[in-house]
């Protein structure tokens, strides 16, 4: 009389765990890719909104004028460089215009110590009336 074999065998349980221990491997490299994108999102933001803001202060804190300045903020180092705008000819000549203009680059960095130190640069272009 044969008796009906109920369950698994060793073999198949362990081949089992192996599959699901390089599923749950890979599921966890993704989790763990996410989380270190969520963080550098974080710090691009920040970057961002310092960039902005040191742009919005240009021309307005002080008068417009060609020049650098520098600084840190939680962790972010920052320039700002102003320089007058040579941009294509005009068809009006340059002595007969109102405004000058000027390009305003802001650079922040972080992250110095990292092999890939990250960096992020907004350029824009602000006007100013001439003396």
């Amino acid at each position: 009389m044969k008796r009906a074999c109920r369950g698994f065998s060793l073999l198949e349980v362990l081949v089992a765990f192996i599959i699901l221990a390089m599923a749950l491997g890979v599921l966890m490299r993704i989790f763990s890719g996410g989380l270190g994108n969520i963080g550098m999102a974080e710090h691009y933001s920040q970057a961002v909104a310092i960039a902005e803001m040191k742009l919005a202060a240009v021309g307005v804190e002080s008068p417009l004028a060609e020049g650098e300045n520098s600084g840190e903020e939680h962790g972010y180092t920052w320039r700002t460089s102003v320089r007058r705008y040579e941009g294509a000819a005009s068809p009006v000549e340059p002595a007969t215009l109102l405004l000058d203009l000027f390009q305003v680059e802001v650079m922040v960095n972080w992250d110095e110590t990292a092999t890939k130190p990250r960096s992020l640069q907004l350029v824009t272009l602000r006007a100013a009336p001439r003396p």
